[in-house]
C-alpha cells in the first residue's frame, strides 16, 4: 500500500468563528516545473537564521518513472526588501534517491530528509529502488560565491526486507538520533518505525517496532518525539468507519513508542471514531506542557475532520476546529499543525475554502476557547491551489507556505 501524498469540544470549550482579518497575500516564487521543480506538497521548514527549505516531488533533472523530473530540494533567503530562490539539490533517480518526501533542519542547519523511491537496491524495481534517508550539508561558511554546493550524503537505501519500503520522516531527539517510518515491509508487510543512530563516521540503522495489521499499521506519515524522547505516530488501519458511508475509510489509531530503558515498549494510545473525526493528515507536534497536536481529515461534526489536542497524561482526545464538509471534497485539513509561542496554531486544508482550492487559518486559545480565522483562501489562480504540507510562522507572526501549484506564499498579518 503506496500513500502518496496526497457542537464538539470538550474541556477546551467550544470553537468561535471569528471574521475574516485583513491579510496581506504574497508569492515568493513560483515553481516552473523545469530546474526548479514542480509541486511543493510537504510544505516549507525554517532554519534558526528564517532561511526556509523545501521539496519539490518532480521536476528538476529529468529521467524518473512516470514524471517529469526526479525532484529538488530548495532554498529561500532573505535579499534586501525581497527573497532569493535557490535550487540546493536535484535527485538524479538512482542511488541517491527521487520523489523526496520531507525534510527537517537540525540546529547545525544540516537538512534530513527521505525519498519515497531510489536507492541502489535491486527490490522495489518497478519503482526504481525502495527509497532512501539522505542529509545535506550546507557549505562552509567561508565559501564566497552565492550559490556554494551542499554535500548530498545518502546516509540508508532500503531493501525491502525487515527494513521495509516508503519511508516517511524524518525527526529527530535531543541526542541527534533519526526517526522514521517505512509505509510496507516484507515482516507483516504493514511498515515499521526506524532509527538511524550516529556511528562514529557513520549511521547505524534499527528497526524499532515492526507494525501488525489493524493495529496501527500502514503509516503514511513520520513520526513526532515528544520532551521524554518517545516517538508518537498513526497507522493507516484500524477502525473501518469513517468518512463516507458508501465508501467509508479507517479511522486509524494514534500509538506511542515509549522508551524503556534500552529498549521500547508500543501501545495504542487513541481509537479514532467517526464523531471526532479519523485519518490523522501528517505527523503530530508539542508545545512545551506535552500537549500533542495534528489534523484529522475526514468525518467529525462537520464531515471533513479538523483540528485536535490530544493529552497523553490523561489519554484525552479534544478536537479543536471541526472542518466544514461540502460537496466538492471528501477530506479536509492534512499535514502538521505548527504552533507560535503564544500557542496558536496554523494548519492548512487543501480542498476546502472559499473557492474550493484549499486554504490556510489559524486556530487560537481564548479563554477556555478556540478562536478560528481564515488566513486565506485560494483562488487556484495566480496564487495557487492544494497547501497540503507544513506551515511557518516566524516571530512576527508572518505565516509561509508551498502548495501543490508550486506557489511558495507568505500572509502577513
Amino acid at each position: 500500500m503506496v500513500v502518496l501524498v496526497l457542537v464538539v469540544v470538550f474541556a477546551t470549550g467550544i470553537i468561535a468563528t471569528q471574521p475574516a482579518q485583513a491579510q496581506t497575500f504574497s508569492v515568493l516564487h513560483t515553481l516552473n516545473g523545469g530546474s526548479d521543480g514542480s509541486g511543493a506538497i510537504s510544505g516549507l521548514v525554517a532554519d534558526r537564521a528564517g532561511n526556509l527549505y523545501g521539496v519539490a516531488y518532480a521536476g528538476g533533472i529529468p529521467g524518473c518513472p512516470f514524471m517529469e523530473g526526479c525532484g529538488t530540494v530548495f532554498k529561500l533567503t532573505h535579499g534586501g526588501s525581497g527573497w532569493i530562490f535557490s535550487v540546493i539539490y536535484s535527485f538524479t533517480g538512482s542511488a541517491d534517491g527521487w520523489w523526496p518526501q520531507n525534510i527537517a533542519v537540525a540546529a547545525d542547519g544540516t537538512i534530513f530528509g527521505t525519498t519515497i523511491f531510489g536507492g541502489d537496491t535491486n527490490e522495489c524495481t518497478s519503482y526504481g529502488g525502495c527509497g532512501t534517508v539522505f542529509r545535506l550539508q550546507p557549505p562552509p561558511h567561508f565559501c564566497a560565491a552565492f550559490n556554494c554546493p551542499w554535500r548530498k550524503t545518502t546516509l540508508y537505501e532500503f531493501t525491502d526486507g525487515n527494513d521495509g519500503r516508503y519511508p516517511n520522516g524524518p525527526a529527530f531527539d535531543a541526542a541527534g538520533n533519526v526517526y522514521g517510518t517505512t509505509n510496507e515491509s516484507a515482516e507483516n508487510g504493514a511498515g515499521n518505525i526506524w532509527e538511524l543512530s550516529p556511528s562514529g563516521s557513520g549511521w547505524t540503522f534499527n528497526v524499532l517496532y515492526a507494525f501488525q495489521y489493524y493495529s496501527g499499521g500502514n503509516p503514511i506519515y513520520g513520526v513526532g518525539v515528544d520532551g521524554a524522547g518517545n516517538l508518537w505516530g498513526s497507522g493507516g488501519l484500524g477502525n473501518l468507519g469513517c468518512g463516507d458511508p458508501y465508501q467509508p475509510v479507517y479511522c486509524g489509531q494514534i500509538w506511542e513508542l515509549a522508551r524503556a530503558g534500552s529498549s521500547w515498549n508500543f501501545q495504542i494510545a487513541y481509537n479514532l471514531t467517526v464523531s471526532p473525526g479519523g485519518a490523522p493528515g501528517g505527523a503530530f507536534t508539542f508545545d512545551q506542557a506535552g500537549k500533542m497536536y495534528g489534523t484529522v481529515t475526514v468525518s467529525g461534526p462537520q464531515g471533513n475532520g479538523g483540528v485536535f489536542q490530544y493529552i497523553p497524561s490523561s489519554s484525552q482526545f479534544n478536537l479543536l476546529y471541526a472542518a466544514p464538509g461540502n460537496v466538492n471534497a471528501d477530506y479536509g485539513p492534512q499535514g502538521p499543525v505548527v504552533l507560535d509561542q503564544a500557542g496558536n496554531i496554523y494548519a492548512a486544508d487543501p480542498y476546502n475554502g472559499q473557492y474550493f482550492y484549499g486554504y490556510a487559518f489559524e486556530v487560537s486559545p481564548s479563554g477556555g476557547y478556540w478562536t478560528y480565522s481564515d488566513l486565506h483562501s485560494f483562488t487556484g489562480s495566480s496564487d495557487g491551489a492544494g497547501p497540503y504540507g507544513a506551515l511557518v510562522v516566524d516571530a512576527q507572526g508572518n505565516v509561509y507556505g508551498a502548495n501543490a501549484a508550486g506557489v511558495i506564499f507568505k500572509i502577513t498579518p
